[in-house]
């Protein structure tokens, strides 16, 4: 266990000064994260001597990737992208498998191998993919959601491709094993792993369905950020054990999971805190795999490694050039889809060691697919490079084909109690799109009782702000009643995204001047208007008409506001603020009776 921690430290401390070096040339985080994992493994430098014990701890963080985006994906977004996947998931798997292990068995490569390298190299990277598309701001466009329909097909291949590779094997191997671990229905017979398999998954769906919402409402009422973020972390590890036990991909559980969750209340908080383990494993995962090159066998066979490796994007951008035309895409659209998938993936690596202990491939074999593999992974990283720079030289501005998608004129509703759902009623009688963030899970459950979407979560945190959209959204309506919290929500906001405009809920005189200072200009007092109004049904409760109560209600309101903005400066100062204050109430009662006489008179 030691050894493994220190190669972490190790990586860490070098990821921290590669990587930014990376990012500020232009390369992108991911070549960063190969090119110092390389450099620090055992084939280089070697002060990290066990890369493939980090990689499989880092392949956690594929497997929060997944039940992130499952997050993403509400079960009627993915039943809009049934097309996608199955059409072109299903033909980009098959056209490729079948090229490529054609292409293997002109190598003199015995059938079994042939057809198990042909799958294993048809798979893309969902890490590389997905981190190097969100990096651009492509993930939500059209190359995107093609990439992740065709990732997400992909994902689900693992499961029969790992089944059929005892099918392939030569003598009595050892079984193939899980994605992550030993598989436990290797000695069942196939009906009983079917139906096992069946109970596992249709388990997750209706733990995660009606079981885990109470337990998160029952967690977030105790008020404490790390129990949920524990209880979050004990969700994804307890769908990979189960998955693994049964010789499936945890990643498609995990997957699975996130849907379900997909429409709970608690999906923004739980993203915001599985954000950081995420981004923190991925890279620790691309750091291992530049680390497991061996570049003692690159120098050997050079022509078998780098012609391979050029021989397998050449031949999946073919096959992913010709998906694309099938389905009409428009010329820059094809390139950038056959780059984003031409590589192979990490589940090839899974797919080798499964392999390897069933005895379908060799040990040379095996190490060869693992080197061509990890070379197309930085081949990719300097194509994605290479298509930014030659698309910046034909146009200054990005084809709208790729870019983002423009910003939502949507809203943030921060708070949704009285005060902010007339605000949010409001919204929805102009169906303007909104994301409503409150902090009390029982506030969160009444209101979802009617039909509502709101999440749980303390919109003071960054992360949660940009889970729900401050970087797309129009505006930030603050609407807590708690001034400290307002405040610190404020603040978050002004730092993080400045572009968002942000109008706030004022609970007193002291808090709106504190907004002020944030140089929130559009603000309300929460109670004053309801007073004036109030102020007003007095006067004629006294005895005033009216039309003299309402005209001496405006005056009054009109009045405060402006005293409001003049003595802002004076605001800390008691003593002068408090002379102001009087001098002003003093000036307003003579105003408001020479306006009543004037009434008096005309009447």
């Amino acid at each position: 266990m030691q050894h493994v921690l220190i190669d972490i430290a190790v990586y860490l401390s070098a990821a921290v000064i590669v990587v930014t070096l990376s990012k500020r040339l232009g390369f992108g985080s991911v070549l960063g994260y190969l090119v110092a994992g390389s450099l620090l493994g055992p084939h280089v430098l070697n002060f990290v001597s066990h890369p493939e014990a980090v990689l499989h701890f880092a392949e956690f963080g594929v497997v929060i990737m997944l039940f992130l985006i499952g997050l993403e994906l509400r079960p009627y977004r993915l039943w809009n992208l049934r097309r996608a996947i199955l059409g072109m998931g299903g033909a980009q798997v098959v056209i490729s498998a079948l090229v490529l292990s054609g292409a293997t068995l002109a190598l003199s490569v015995s059938p079994a191998e042939a057809i198990l390298i042909g799958l294993a190299v048809a798979l893309s990277s969902t890490a590389i993919v997905l981190q190097t598309l969100e990096e651009r701001g492509l993930l939500d466009s059209s190359v995107g959601q093609n990439s992740f329909s065709v990732l997400l097909f992909q994902d689900v291949a693992v499961i029969p491709i790992l089944a059929a590779v005892p099918l392939l094997a030569r003598g009595d191997g050892a079984g193939a094993t899980g994605v992550m671990g030993q598989d436990l229905l290797s000695s069942f017979p196939a009906y009983w792993q079917a139906l096992i398999t069946l109970l596992v998954i249709t388990g997750i769906i209706v733990i995660a369905r009606y079981l885990l919402r109470p337990v998160f409402r029952v967690i977030a009422n105790a008020q404490q950020s790390e129990l949920f973020t524990g209880f979050v972390l004990l969700i994804v590890v307890g769908v990979t054990l189960a998955m693994t036990a049964i010789g499936l991909s945890p990643a498609l559980g995990a997957f699975i999971a996130g849907v379900v969750l997909a429409e709970s209340e608690f999906r923004h908080e739980i993203e915001a805190d599985l954000n950081p383990f995420k981004g923190l494993l991925m890279g620790l995962f691309f750091l291992s795999v530049g680390a497991s090159i061996d570049y003692a066998l690159l120098v050997d066979r050079p022509l078998l490694i780098l012609g391979g490796a050029v021989a397998l994007m050449l031949i999946k951008f073919a096959v992913l050039y010709g998906v694309g035309t099938v389905f009409r895409f428009g010329p820059s659209e094809k390139v950038l889809f056959g780059i984003s998938l031409s590589q192979g993936g990490e589940f090839a690596f899974v797919i080798s060691a499964a392999g390897l202990t069933a005895g379908v491939l060799s040990q040379g074999n095996a190490q060869v697919l693992n080197l061509v593999v990890a070379v197309t992974m930085v081949g990719t990283a300097i194509l994605f490079m290479a298509f930014d720079r030659f698309s910046s030289l034909r146009q200054r501005k990005p084809s709208p084909q790729y870019e983002t998608p423009s910003p939502s004129k949507g809203v943030i509703i921060a708070g949704y109690g009285r005060f902010g759902q007339i605000v949010g009623r409001m919204m929805n009688s102009y169906k303007i799109p909104m994301t409503i963030l409150d902090s009390s899970p029982g506030q969160v459950d009444l209101v979802r009782r009617y039909g509502n979407k709101v999440y749980y979560g303390d919109a003071s945190r960054r992360s949660l702000l940009k889970q729900a959209g401050a970087d797309h959204a129009t505006l930030l309506v603050v609407a807590v009643d708690n001034p400290v919290k307002s405040l610190s929500i404020v603040d978050t906001a002004r730092k993080h995204f400045p572009e968002l405009k942000v109008i706030a809920r004022a609970v007193d005189r002291s808090h709106a001047y504190e907004l002020r200072k944030r140089g929130i200009q559009a603000l309300r007092r929460e109670t004053f208007h309801s007073a004036l109004k109030v102020g007003e049904d007095a006067l004629i409760a006294l005895g005033q008409t009216p039309e003299l109560a309402a005209r001496h209600a405006q005056m009054f309101g009109e009045h405060d506001e402006r005293t409001f903005e003049e003595l802002a400066p004076l605001w800390g100062d008691e003593k002068r603020y408090g002379q102001a204050v009087h001098q002003n109430l003093e000036s307003l009662r003579r105003v408001l009776e020479e306006d009543r006489q004037r009434q008096e008179t005309r009447d």
